[in-house]
């Protein structure tokens, strides 16, 4: 199992166990994670995932998707390290990373 901490935009944390995978999104979905609504059940079309991670774990998982990056162009409060959690598989690159949930998502 991967541990892994989201940050609400309050500061309240929630720390959670995924298993390598499966993707970040559907496992904060699954355990009711604030602010991941993803509203399109994962299909890269609504931007309800959207995410910012640590600059050192957004590096670990390599480019993002040219269809991924073109959806990141629509969400709110993009930064240099947003993703779409639905577009990212769970991985030991994820161990101890601190997600933070962006204030648009609440």
């Amino acid at each position: 199992m991967v541990s892994i901490t989201f940050i609400q935009p309050d500061g309240r944390r929630q720390t959670i166990e995924a298993t390598p995978g499966e993707s970040l999104m559907s496992r904060a979905k699954l355990l009711g994670i604030d602010g991941i609504e993803a509203e399109c059940g994962g299909s890269m079309v609504c931007g309800t995932c959207h995410v910012h991670l640590p600059a050192s774990t957004y590096a670990a998982l390599g480019p993002v998707p040219s269809m991924e990056a073109e959806m990141l162009e629509y969400v709110i409060d993009p930064d240099a390290t947003s993703r779409l959690s639905c577009q990212v598989e769970v991985t030991e690159a994820l161990e101890g990373a601190e997600i933070r949930v962006p204030v648009s998502q609440r």
